[in-house]
């Protein structure tokens, strides 16, 4: 059956009996059938198609047979029904009118013919009556077929003109701008384990990183400056944002070591996301080349593809401790190229690129004269000793935006409070400065009551640095799942040296592995963990997951447990 055919066909038998999709759900309750409002909704709306059983239902519902409603014609049957019996009545065309469909030369319908409209509604026998035969026939079909009946004393053999018929309702689609955006960090996987919740089921989340359900905690300084100038925060700031946070930043930024900087060249955002987005869309014309890790955070390759430009992934080399592959890179640069993107540390692996990769990177960047944009929301979570370099700063003669925030490094994801900083040859970007302006203006200003907590965030006590070191929750949660998942047969990984990712590969032969989501969606089923497959990331092999590792001990031994009871026996068909 057609989509967009069974869609109208199950708009007009509800238009004809005068039924919402409440009705009908309160009506399959009432039989103790299951009747979902988002999927009654998508089949309403075409986007989806009913199982056999869904079918049945819908069909004794509305009254209506199940092959009509499916496929627009009638059961193959011994003998013919005699039109008589009232087996077809079209839509009226106002609320009060009815009319009979044209019979045949025989005045009959022969078995398994087309029906000639799709506003043609086959009425089951239960209709056939002024009463309702049962406790979940509708009083709207019961009207409905008095009303035809005596209609048709005075209207048999009159036709109404199409014009005088009921409008289709006009249906409202998405922009095909986003026919090829992807987010599936929070895809179909994670829509799945909602409905699943829904139905009072305990989901194990391991999906994303958000630090406060996990039980981590703003600084209460952070917390109490916010509440404390709360009533400063009414109206719009500059549409840079405040001077005060601004002015922290810079300080912040001189420490880094960037090249440049003044306080018209910082942006205040709702979060590090806001301001890709507003980035892409000021740097990128339609057909111009972005060069993207592969994996990466899927929301640069979502905000480029939106722009019109076109997403080119460099590898990361597993066997490299997930450093950018530079010969990849180079061998993906081409005239429409115009900047390369760099997520460090990185998400989701979790790796930290050394200053000889980034040296190497400034060094293409600089011989093919293209912009840099580094994204280091994690720069502050490092581990392990090692210590995080900021690319702008080995790169003074090149056009570079670097892009941070405290959403992760002070557990205030909820907050919406990120910055940009513009630095080195800002002459070559003049008139891309100017559209960033714009783009800055348009929306207003970010979040004040957020951004008066820059100065007191980056300027006080660095809380999240006893969660990074080892006894502290960050650093020891690492260490379990990365030591776990590497006693598990056929899983590796690399070990993090910074921010909450880790980053397995599956050995696909070993478990037949040709879908990682099918992979995520049997896992998730057979152990309530929720997880996100690789091709979240914009890895295009079926071999990855991404783990976060915020939750607790207890249920992180949990979720590794199952995982490694998972696997044992996971084979995907």
């Amino acid at each position: 059956m057609g989509r967009d055919n069974f869609a109208k066909r199950l708009r007009n038998v509800m238009d004809d009996r005068g039924i919402r999709q409440t009705d009908l759900i309160r009506a399959a309750q009432k039989r103790g059938a299951r009747l979902g409002k988002s999927q009654l909704s998508q089949y309403v709306n075409g986007r989806t198609l009913p199982r056999q059983d869904s079918l049945e239902l819908l069909a004794s519902l509305l009254g209506v047979h199940a092959d009509w409603l499916a496929w627009g014609k009638l059961p193959e049957a011994p003998q013919a029904l005699p039109m008589s019996s009232n087996q077809y009545a079209e839509r009226p065309s106002t609320p009060n009118a009815a009319r009979r469909m044209p019979s045949n030369a025989s005045g009959a319908v022969h078995p398994g013919q087309d029906v000639p409209s799709t506003d043609a509604v086959p009425v089951s026998t239960a209709t056939q009556t002024s009463e309702p035969t049962s406790a979940d026939t509708f009083d709207s079909a019961s009207k409905l077929t008095a009303s035809t009946a005596h209609a048709e004393k005075h209207v048999a053999t009159q036709q109404v003109p199409t014009s005088e018929r009921t409008p289709v309702m006009r249906h409202f689609k998405k922009s095909s701008k986003l026919n090829n955006v992807l987010y599936d960090v929070r895809g179909p996987v994670v829509d799945e384990a909602a409905r699943m919740e829904s139905e009072g089921m305990r989901i194990l989340k391991l999906n994303i990183g958000n630090p406060a359900p996990f039980g981590f905690r703003a600084p209460d300084e952070v917390v109490h400056d916010m509440r404390q100038q709360l009533p400063d925060g009414e109206g719009y700031s500059d549409s840079r944002g405040l001077f005060s946070a601004r002015k922290a930043i810079m300080q912040y930024c001189q420490i880094r070591n960037l090249p440049n900087v003044t306080m018209e060249d910082i942006y205040t955002g709702n979060g590090v996301s806001e301001l890709i987005n507003l980035c892409m869309q000021a740097i990128l014309d339609n057909g111009d080349e972005i060069l993207i890790p592969s994996p990466d955070y899927p929301l640069w390759t979502a905000c480029a593809t939106l722009a019109g430009g076109t997403p080119v992934h460099y590898i990361c080399d597993e066997q490299a401790e997930w450093n950018p592959d530079l010969d990849d890179i180079r061998s993906k640069i081409s005239p429409r190229t115009k900047a390369i993107v760099l997520i460090n540390p990185n998400n989701p692996t979790g790796a930290l690129y050394p200053r000889e990769v980034l040296a190497e990177i400034v060094e293409i960047a600089r011989e093919h004269q293209l912009m840099i944009l580094s994204d280091e929301i994690y720069d502050r979570l490092i581990m392990d000793g090692f210590e995080h370099t900021s690319i702008a700063s080995m790169a003074p003669d090149l056009f570079c935006i670097t892009f941070s925030g405290l959403s992760k490094s002070h557990m205030i994801a909820g907050y919406r409070i990120g910055w940009m900083v513009l630095s080195g040859n800002k002459r070559c970007a003049k008139d891309l400065i100017e559209g960033i302006h714009m783009l800055a203006n348009m929306r207003l200003c970010s979040n004040v009551p957020a951004q008066a907590i820059v100065q007191t965030a980056l300027g006080g006590y660095q809380s999240v640095q006893r969660y990074i070191v080892p006894g502290g929750r960050v650093h020891d949660q690492r260490d379990l799942v990365y030591e776990a998942l590497n006693q598990i047969p056929g899983i590796s990984a690399v070990k993090p040296k910074a921010a909450f990712y880790i980053f397995p590969k599956i050995d696909v032969k070993r478990f037949n592995i040709t879908d990682d989501e099918q992979f995520a969606l049997d896992l998730l089923h057979e152990k309530h963990i929720l997880i996100v497959p690789g091709k979240g990331f914009n890895w295009h092999k079926p071999d990855h997951f991404r783990v976060v590792y915020l939750p607790r001990r207890r249920v992180l031994t949990e979720c590794m447990e199952d995982l490694a009871d998972f696997m044992e026996t996971y084979r995907q068909a």
